[in-house]
């Protein structure tokens, strides 16, 4: 049976298995098959209508790694849908502790900050994952580059909501400033640079910043002190190669 055509019946079935088996090769499989489903978005409401939403969130407590890498996967497909979402925003929070707690680079890790991704385009949830603000930032410091790549869509998706600007502003990455570097990998420099844009915006926006609630190691100081080091790599920047590059360099040194 092909994918896209399974039938009501069809995925019942499968939403049952998951709850019935304990078997982790049953439920991988089981899950695979969902979320292959999901890129329809037809099946998207089904399995919403189904209750699946909360099976498969569910599985996000299974102690098997891959286990939890296919439910992350499967709710991620579902989680295109706006519906969908109302429902999956109750499992942020555990999905934002399974990102901390997986093994760095780990699949599961991934799988994780792509849902987070997902769930974070427009503003509504972003007040649930202020608390992994620090795990994100870490990340971005001792993650591979995919892991960069992905844990940077998060924090553009916040930064770009004026509401989180300060959470983001507090947090402490003395390491933030080497991302911004002709050699740095361009799919990570520019959304460093759209990060850094955004924060920038909104604090100019926002009346009075009190520089004391900021620590030195912040990321305020970072972006914000004159003369600093983030200033003399911006400039360097502005001979970089990337026209998408230096437009942010220059929307930075602009606002």
């Amino acid at each position: 049976m092909s994918t896209p055509t399974m039938d009501v019946d069809a995925l019942q079935k499968l939403i049952h298995l998951l709850q019935a088996t304990d078997d982790p090769l049953i439920q991988e499989q089981a899950l695979i098959t969902l979320s292959n489903s999901a890129a329809f978005s037809v099946n998207q409401d089904i399995i919403r209508n189904l209750d699946g939403l909360s099976v498969i969130g569910g599985m996000l407590s299974n102690f098997v790694p891959k286990v939890k890498e296919k439910a992350l996967n499967a709710l991620n497909n579902l989680s295109m849908n706006i519906k969908n979402q109302e429902e999956i925003q109750v499992f942020i929070t555990q999905v934002c502790k399974t990102v901390e707690s997986a093994p760095l680079n780990s699949d599961v890790q991934l799988a994780g900050l792509r849902l987070l991704t997902n769930m974070s385009v427009t503003s509504d949830y972003h007040q649930k994952m202020i608390n992994s603000i620090p795990c994100f930032l870490r990340l971005l410091s001792e993650g591979t580059e995919r892991t960069q790549i992905q844990v940077l869509k998060v924090l553009v998706n916040l930064s770009a909501n004026p509401a989180m600007t300060r959470h983001l502003l507090r947090a402490q990455v003395p390491s933030l400033v080497l991302l911004f570097d002709n050699c740095i990998n361009r799919d990570i420099l520019v959304r460093a640079l759209v990060f850094a844009a955004n924060l920038k915006k909104n604090m100019n926006d926002e009346e009075g910043t009190i520089i004391e609630e900021y620590s030195e190691d912040s990321i305020f100081f970072t972006l914000c002190r004159d003369s600093s080091p983030f200033t003399q790599r911006l400039a360097s920047l502005l001979h970089h190669p990337d026209t998408e590059v230096k437009e942010q360099v220059v929307r930075i040194l602009t606002q």
